[in-house]
């Protein structure tokens, strides 16, 4: 499958997904997705925007936001992220909502709009090639979504083109500590899609390294059991006990590093 399939299966998964509001694999997902955010993070925003968070963080608790900053959130998606940043840096600053999916940016508009929060925009693009002029963001934020790109290098390129010098990622995203085997990686990958391309956590560091970041941080946030994730009744005890070795290589991480400084 090209880089072209791989975007358009996604585009058409997620925008499913928001059509019918629910959770993109029903009990599968809920397990990486659920209590995110606390109640009062999320109070005054619509019901529907919140549980239709595909996310597998929170970088909008985790990262520092300071009043009049300019936020950009990769893969906004209904917008969560982006409303809960454009509060925190205030009416002189700004967040971007970054999406590819016209369904997501339509919902996000209209929560947008229910919300009354002006100092937020929705685009629509590709993380791989982002919108936005050279240094024109102080913080780039993202929610288990740079795990879903077939060109993570370009990603982290982009990321550290549009960050102003001293700028700052905060990222919650889907790694592994260790490399799973195929075999684990692709039933996974069937039953929630988020693990459509996820990276050890150092070779994670390794290409941020590469395209350029500094003070790079790695805090795992969620620890995943691998054979709960892949429970059957019907599978032999062998095959439970084989998957039950790997509970813990399955993390959500949430990721920080800095574009060094003039």
């Amino acid at each position: 499958m090209d880089r072209d399939e791989i975007h358009k299966e996604i585009r058409q998964k997620y925008a499913k997904a928001i059509t019918v509001k629910k959770s993109l694999d029903n009990s599968f997902a809920s397990m990486i997705t659920d209590g995110l955010y606390t109640p009062n993070e999320v109070a005054c925003l619509p019901t529907e925007m919140v549980n239709t968070s595909f996310g597998c963080g929170n970088p909008t608790s985790l990262a520092q936001l300071h009043p009049g900053e300019i936020v950009l959130d990769l893969g906004s998606g209904a917008g969560l992220d982006v409303l809960l940043s454009a509060r925190r840096v205030g009416k002189y600053g700004k967040v971007y909502g970054l999406d590819m999916t016209e369904e997501m940016l339509a919902e996000a508009n209209a929560n947008k709009a229910r919300t009354g929060i002006t100092n937020a925009e929705f685009l629509k693009g590709h993380i791989e090639a982002i919108p936005l002029s050279e240094a024109a963001v102080d913080v780039v934020i993202s929610n288990c979504v740079i795990n879903l790109s077939v060109n993570k290098d370009q990603v982290f390129r982009e990321i550290y083109r549009v960050l102003k010098p001293g700028g700052r990622l905060a990222v919650a995203d889907i790694i592994t500590t260790m490399p799973l085997p195929d075999g684990i990686k692709k039933k996974l990958l069937v039953r929630i899609g988020c693990l459509a391309g996820t990276l050890v956590d150092e070779e994670y560091k390794v290409k941020l390294v590469q395209a350029g970041f500094e003070n790079i941080g790695l805090e795992i946030t969620r620890t995943y059991d691998v054979a709960n994730l892949l429970a059957n009744p019907f599978m032999p005890d062998a095959m439970n006990e084989e998957y039950a070795k790997w509970n813990g290589v399955l993390v959500s991480a949430f990721i920080r590093a800095q574009k060094p400084g003039r």
